[in-house]
């Protein structure tokens, strides 16, 4: 299965709605908060091309944006064969 990482900030309804997808469909993540944590904030703008909105999510070192991405990639079902490894 491909890592999935979420950059996340407290408090945040649509982290928690990624979150809750990832969970729902079984789907380990590690989970990074950039509440507090300036350089956390800046690797993630990095990876995310520039992105300041929470959630940033990648699957196998991939970005695919924020909850609503992953959710339009649960919807047209590209996000399991990118959970297992496989090219969306």
């Amino acid at each position: 299965m491909a890592k999935v990482e979420i950059y996340t900030k407290f408090g945040c309804p649509y982290c928690s709605r990624a979150k809750q997808l990832l969970g729902d469909k079984g789907v380990a993540y590690d989970e990074t908060d950039v509440s507090m944590d300036s350089a956390k904030r800046q690797e993630m703008l990095g990876r995310a091309n520039g992105r300041t909105t929470v959630p940033q999510i990648f699957i196998g070192g991939r970005h695919v944006g924020g909850s609503d991405d992953l959710a339009m990639l649960e919807q047209s079902g590209k996000l399991d064969a990118m959970l297992a490894g496989a090219e969306g």
